[in-house]
């Protein structure tokens, strides 16, 4: 008897719609999109500190340049001896130095006003027009219209044998510990005028006919200034960051009193 063949029928699978797949992908760029965003913000983060970091130590480098102002002025070491080092503002021969009584405030205001800027070696007259001068430069656009007479560019500023450097002539070492820890102090005759710190120091008249801080000479109490000679200093300290556009400024107003015999 012949054997009858049945119909083979092969079990249905479920057809392939690739969902598992879609999902796998959508996971994979959220997981990249993440990472990315991650990465951006760390990035962003490092900029800031990274800045921030260079500004304070743009801002330590102008607290040292003031210092070393008061030191150019009183003509001392940081320990208070006389400044006798060889680049002493007194020792190197400079025309230009801090004066000690009021015959020399005349000729030396009268000589600085002789020059462009109205500084020379660090010591200067008082400025004209607006005294921010830090914000006038050959990238000012457009230029202020209301310059005055004498008014001059930070460039023209941060130039050798105008402005001071850090230790220039106090005979503050470069290789001592501020100026080690921080890299903006040090310099050489080839750093550029833009680069490291610089300050200023204007010899401004004080008029001491009342000889006193409060005007009031009838009460006992009265602060009395001791001058000699009746010479104000005005301070300006600028230094360069690091990176390009940071700059600290600070300034200053600084008094030298005389003990009384």
């Amino acid at each position: 008897m012949p054997r009858l063949s049945l119909p083979h029928h092969r079990p249905l699978r479920p057809r392939q719609r690739g969902v598992a797949l879609f999902v796998v992908i959508v996971f994979v760029m959220l997981s990249m999109l993440l990472a990315l965003w991650a990465s951006r913000t760390s990035l962003f983060n490092e900029m800031v500190v990274g800045n921030d970091a260079d500004y304070q130590r743009a801002f330590e480098a102008a607290q040292a340049l003031l210092q070393d102002a008061e030191l150019d002025i009183r003509r001392e070491f940081a320990n208070g001896s006389p400044c006798t080092a060889a680049t002493c503002r007194d020792l190197i021969g400079a025309a230009d130095k801090i004066p000690v009584d009021a015959q020399e405030v005349t000729p030396l205001l009268a000589s600085l006003d002789t020059q462009t800027t109205k500084c020379r070696t660090g010591l200067c007259t008082k400025r004209t027009g607006r005294q921010d001068f830090w914000n006038y430069t050959s990238a000012t656009n457009p230029v202020p219209a209301d310059l005055k007479a004498g008014e001059v560019k930070l460039e023209d500023m941060t130039q050798p044998g105008i402005g001071a450097r850090y230790g220039q002539y106090t005979g503050a070492a470069q290789g001592n510990a501020t100026s080690q820890a921080n890299p903006i102090l040090q310099w050489d005759a080839g750093t550029a005028p833009n680069q490291g710190g610089w300050y200023w120091i204007e010899l401004l008249r004080y008029d001491d006919s009342n000889s006193s801080v409060i005007i009031d000479p009838s009460k006992p109490d009265v602060l009395r200034l001791n001058l000699s000679p009746n010479v104000a200093y005005r301070i300006t300290a600028v230094a360069y960051g690091r990176k390009p556009n940071t700059m600290a400024v600070l300034q200053q107003t600084y008094v030298r009193q005389l003990r009384k015999n």
